[in-house]
């Protein structure tokens, strides 16, 4: 073989194998391009994702805070309606002790007095009649 033939031939390996070095690392930067475009499809992906995780938690969180204040109305209410309860029992109670004691000074009186009989009906139908209106009133 001739020298020129081999200096063709090395000449063409060495074009070669720089034309398949090109292609590996045009190869390589398509490749990794490729991958820098889909890392920033998934991080955008994740941003927008995390952006709605974000709203959802806020939307929790304000349910959240209005099941508590509508909790803690309902529980100031009730602690109103059990107070008033009490003031009303107790109102009930000294009404009924009013009426007692109203009959018993009725009942003294009608001792005392020479003129009044023993009897003393229309009093204590009188007593009886408010204690009862009262008593359908707590009702």
């Amino acid at each position: 073989m001739s020298t020129g033939a081999i200096i063709a031939i090395a000449a063409g390996a060495v074009i070669v194998i720089a034309l398949i070095a090109y292609a590996m690392i045009a190869a390589r930067r398509r490749h990794l391009e490729n991958r820098r475009h889909e890392a920033r499809g998934l991080h955008t992906e994740a941003q927008a994702q995390s952006t709605e995780v974000e709203s959802a938690r806020a939307s929790a969180d304000e349910h959240a805070a209005r099941s508590r204040r509508a909790q803690a109305e309902a529980e100031e209410k009730a602690a109103e309606a059990r107070r008033n309860e009490a003031v009303s029992r107790q109102r009930a109670a000294e009404a009924d002790q009013g009426a007692e004691l109203a009959r018993e000074r009725y009942d003294r009186a009608r001792s005392v007095d020479p003129d009044m009989g023993d009897e003393g009906q229309d009093e204590a139908l009188d007593l009886d009649r408010t204690a009862g209106a009262g008593e359908r009133q707590r009702r």
